[in-house]
């Protein structure tokens, strides 16, 4: 068949250890052989990002804003494990996930990818979760540091007129560890008009969940706009679609989500959708199995998976070993990637490819073939038949090219 031709590139972030693998497997057998692929690549593999003192990363954050469609491959963050890891490394690099959710001022959607052989865990979900992690500060974005001595710690803001604003942190003993960290109004709101805009797009109640009781100010902020927002904006337009907007305590929404059937959007700062978003895909079959697209107020889209670097994989692959490791979640960043690059650029045929190769890999599991992570979970009595990697991808291969003859 003629390759499925591109007009616009997407930006395409490869990235590290058993997934960068994944990552050129996938392209040769399920892309490269049906579409005439167009990308401006940038390599976000941690050594590279240290060479270039993570520049790449902003540029590539930056190619996103300008073509509107990225994909991204899963990246280290280093730890003092890593530093050991990678003795080549000058710095403790940041998040390069924090650093394009900074620039693009964008919100993370997460969703599970439900198959009829697999039950949730919490045995009362029966329609998906979808996690909204606002992606811009709060720890990620944090300062923090170390002290040995007995003293205070304060916070000061100087505005630019030359105003202070200072407040007494703690007075300690002894030695101590300080953070501080910020959100903007600004970014809040984007926030907010996401998750809103988002809700009305899927036809989904909009939850949304802080502790304002304890951080009066900071989390009292993010409950107070996104209020605002729903009282002056998108009120009319949920009760015209039937759809609820619900506030509740972070504690209170944990016991109400575990009770509920699913189906709706879970909106959360920063850090509390990275664990939520994780739980909710874990108890609805694997991590490897949740879709993550960040999604800017322009409409700006970078689809990546929502899981790691699966370093336990790769290390047993540079041993030669094969694995069997999953690879749908970043199956599914590409097909995200390729069907936007396909709407936006009134490509049907490019459109049609992402969903064949969606439906590819979601007939593949049905059938039965799947990597061993998933093989546990399924029903008792389903047939399965358990391959590596290569195997699996080949076997999504197949049914593709039958899709598309």
């Amino acid at each position: 068949m003629e390759k499925i031709k591109m007009t616009t590139p997407i930006v395409e972030m490869d990235g590290d250890e058993m997934t960068r693998v994944l990552w050129g497997w996938i392209k040769q057998k399920l892309i490269l052989p049906f579409v005439d692929l167009k990308t401006e690549y940038y390599d976000l593999g941690l050594l590279h990002r240290n060479e270039t003192r993570d520049q790449v990363t902003v540029e590539a954050a930056k190619a996103t804003q300008r073509l509107g469609v990225a994909v991204k491959c899963a990246t280290i963050t280093p730890n003092r494990q890593r530093m050991e890891e990678y003795p080549q490394l000058t710095e403790m690099w940041k998040s390069p996930n924090g650093t394009i959710r900074a620039y693009l001022d964008g919100t993370a959607f997460r969703a599970p990818i439900l198959l009829s052989c697999i039950r949730p865990v919490v045995k009362n979900w029966e329609h998906p979760i979808t996690i909204a992690r606002h992606a811009y500060g709060d720890m990620y974005k944090a300062v923090d540091m170390a002290t040995e001595e007995p003293g205070t710690a304060t916070l000061t803001f100087r505005s630019e007129s030359g105003k202070e604003k200072t407040l007494t942190v703690q007075s300690v003993q002894g030695p101590a560890i300080w953070q501080g960290q910020h959100n903007t109004e600004k970014s809040i709101r984007a926030f907010a008009r996401s998750c809103f805009q988002y809700a009305i797009s899927q036809r989904q109640d909009l939850w949304f969940s802080t502790k304002d009781t304890i951080s009066k100010i900071y989390d009292g902020e993010f409950k107070r706009i996104f209020e605002e927002e729903y009282e002056n904006t998108y009120r009319v337009e949920f009760e015209k679609l039937g759809l609820t907007y619900f506030y509740t305590l972070i504690d209170d929404a944990v016991a109400r989500v575990i009770r509920s059937k699913g189906g709706f959007i879970w909106a959360l700062k920063n850090y509390d959708g990275d664990v939520m978003s994780d739980m909710v895909a874990t108890a609805f079959g694997s991590l490897a199995m949740m879709t993550s697209v960040l999604v800017s107020p322009d409409g700006t889209m970078e689809f990546e998976a929502s899981h790691g670097t699966v370093t336990r994989h790769y290390y047993r692959y540079l041993k030669g070993e094969k694995t069997s490791t999953n690879p749908i979640a970043t199956i599914f960043a590409w097909s995200g990637a390729l069907k936007r690059r396909g709407q936006l650029d009134c490509l049907p045929d490019l459109t049609r490819f992402g969903e064949a190769l969606e439906s590819a890999s979601l007939e593949t599991l049905e059938s039965g073939v799947m990597t061993g992570d998933l093989a546990g979970l399924v029903e008792e009595g389903f047939q399965t038949t358990v391959v590596d990697s290569e195997r699996f991808l080949d076997a999504i291969a197949q049914r593709l090219a039958e899709k598309l003859v």
